[in-house]
């Protein structure tokens, strides 16, 4: 059965294993075959129970039995099998705990981002996945139990052997360490270990490791060295910020953008015409283009920007109400300043746990799809940014300033389908992904357009930042690429003093860093953020961390490195012929903030 699901994947994902050969293709199946063996170990468990109890009486199990048990672990082998290959076309990682945690706290959402998936080809790839396995089945089990003769006395001692030999195929030795994940690995390309990979034994390891709440997993240095790596990063001769608005208490509005990845972005390196308005804008503002998320995800990214903590990998605190209500928030700090408060997102609040997260730091109006009418919950998400963005202005009409809102953009996400025309023609998944990015960037015009007629636009930064980054348009970023996790993010608005408006930022950051940042031009303190940097200072460090499952990537000016954590190997070096000793200490500083970020995560 692991030889069909591994073939399956491998023929799916064919054009990420262009250029290897024949040989590192064979390879994948040699390293796969002991955690393969492992994972028959495990569905072998309650059959030797069964028929070793069974052996001790006068009666027969039918074969009906094993044959329901059999074809059960094929069915659900199938399912993981077809599903995993959306999941890790989308995230770059195997099916995992994190899909059962956006399943259960917001289904709707996981089967709407899941209609973006070819289902006629997902049902298909299910049932030639169980046929094969049924057929295979018939052909190498005899589902007739048939009892073997023995003496009283030798049966217990045969039980245990077999139970022995079953335990040693799923610890896949008798080494003092069961098989890891790491035993799967064997090259430097991360899809072959991928690959190798079982995805069922993955599947199992990484949802028992989150049930049981572990301690930190990511040690990989005494504590005390890790924590003096972070803070010597952190460390600020002093303080040279540039004041760049017109005022210490402006009204603020962060627009938090679907899936608005760099690659969109022309002045960022990205295609020309994807968001030709969001152009104009940086003309008018004051662009960080060397920015990049915290993680792959929504729910990693609002926690970046509202509470400057970093992402945790497998992990996602935003879930946890003891954890997430301990977190500082700019929303906190601006409701202690007397701003009125607001959040507002088109779809369920409810997704990931954002409103308990968001009622717990002083958001004073909630507006979610509850908020809207019937005939504007128009896509599968629930409203289009157009109208949630007219939404935003009629309220802030009314507000009495200073003011902070948060505005949570839906249009850019699977299946990237809008209330209009396309810009992008065609069912392409990538035309798809432009034309919704083209859509929501019309639609933030529009918004500027009318927020330029109301009296307290003059008095307002906008902050526009994506939650994450994205494979699309270019299809051409692997998880473990940096470049996928790059992202605009613009300061704009008639807040801005006009000699600053145009203005690159070149400094290495994250979303993370936006609290720092905008907290020191209103003079406010921000020591309650420590994972956060101001990037308006000279002085401060350059350096951008992001992770994903079990990865993690550190970026400094001169060099990136990301690490699988899994596997305990380098996945990309961004500038090889850099001296070693470059590298090295990249990976290092990675490496300590991954231990202190979930130190932290930990003892919240």
């Amino acid at each position: 059965m692991a030889l069909i699901c591994r073939v399956t994947f491998e023929i799916y994902f064919h054009d990420k294993l262009a250029g290897t050969s024949a040989y590192e293709i064979w390879q994948t199946f040699v390293y796969g075959i002991r955690m393969d063996a492992s994972v028959a170990g495990y569905i072998s468990i309650i059959p030797l129970l069964v028929f070793s109890a069974n052996w001790f009486t006068r009666y027969n199990i039918k074969p009906f039995w094993l044959k329901f048990y059999v074809n059960l672990a094929i069915f659900i082998i199938a399912i993981i099998t077809a599903v995993n290959l959306n999941i890790f076309r989308e995230w770059g990682t195997k099916v995992n705990f994190r899909a059962f945690d956006v399943f259960f706290n917001a289904p709707s959402e996981a089967f709407a981002a899941a209609s973006s998936s070819p289902l006629f080809l997902t049902f298909l790839i299910f049932a030639a996945v169980f046929a094969g396995g049924y057929f295979l089945a018939r052909y190498v089990i005899d589902f007739n139990f048939k009892k073997p003769k023995a003496p009283l006395l030798a049966k217990p001692f045969i039980v245990v052997l077999f139970g022995g030999l079953t335990l040693f195929f799923i610890r896949s030795g008798l080494q003092l360490a069961p098989i890891a994940q790491s035993n799967a690995y064997f090259s430097s390309k991360p899809i072959l270990n991928q690959a190798a990979l079982n995805t069922e034994w993955n599947l199992i390891q990484n949802v028992v490791e989150n049930i049981e709440t572990p301690g930190n997993p990511y040690i990989f240095m005494p504590e005390a060295k890790a924590a003096a790596l972070v803070d010597s990063m952190y460390a600020v001769e002093k303080d040279s910020t540039v004041k760049i608005l017109t005022t210490d208490k402006p009204n603020i509005v962060i627009f938090q953008l679907e899936s608005f990845t760099a690659d969109l972005i022309a002045s960022l390196g990205g295609e020309k015409g994807d968001a030709p308005n969001f152009e104009d804008f940086i003309k008018q503002g004051v662009l960080f283009d060397n920015v990049y998320a915290a993680s792959d995800r929504t729910d990693k990214g609002i926690i970046a920007i509202l509470s400057a903590f970093p992402s945790q990998a497998t992990r996602t605190i935003i879930i946890d109400n003891e954890k997430q209500q301990q977190l500082p928030t700019l929303s906190d700090v601006f409701k202690k300043q007397a701003y009125n408060t607001s959040y507002f997102y088109g779809g369920e609040s409810e997704f990931m746990n954002f409103k308990a997260y968001l009622l717990s730091h002083k958001i004073d109006n909630l507006i979610d799809r509850n908020e809207f009418k019937p005939n504007e919950m128009n896509s599968k998400w629930g409203a289009h940014d157009d109208i949630l963005f007219k939404k935003n202005i009629g309220f802030l009409n009314k507000q009495h300033e200073p003011f902070f809102s948060y505005v949570q953009t839906l249009s850019n996400h699977e299946p990237f389908e809008i209330p209009v025309a396309p810009h992008f023609p065609g069912d392409d998944l990538s035309n798809k992904f432009r034309s919704t990015a083209y859509y929501t960037d019309t639609s933030l015009k529009q918004y500027f357009d009318e927020a330029k007629k109301q009296s307290w636009y003059k008095n307002t930064l906008f902050i526009l930042i994506a939650d994450h980054g994205h494979r699309l348009p270019l299809n051409i970023s692997e998880p473990y690429m940096p470049r996928k996790y790059h992202i605009p993010l613009l300061f704009f608005g008639d807040a801005i003093k006009p000699q600053y408006r145009g203005m690159r930022i070149n400094k290495l950051g994250n979303q993370t860093d936006i609290a720092a940042t905008l907290l020191t031009q209103l003079g406010l303190p921000h020591q309650q953020f420590k994972w956060s940097k101001n990037l308006l200072n000279h002085y401060t460090k350059d350096f951008a961390f992001f992770d994903w499952d079990n990865g993690l990537g550190f970026m400094l000016p001169k060099q990136a490195v990301t690490f699988d954590m899994a596997g305990n190997t380098i996945s990309y070096i961004q500038d090889k012929n850099q001296p070693q000793a470059n590298t090295d200490e990249t990976l290092l500083l990675g490496k300590a903030f991954m231990q202190m970020v979930f130190t932290d995560f930990v003892k919240f």
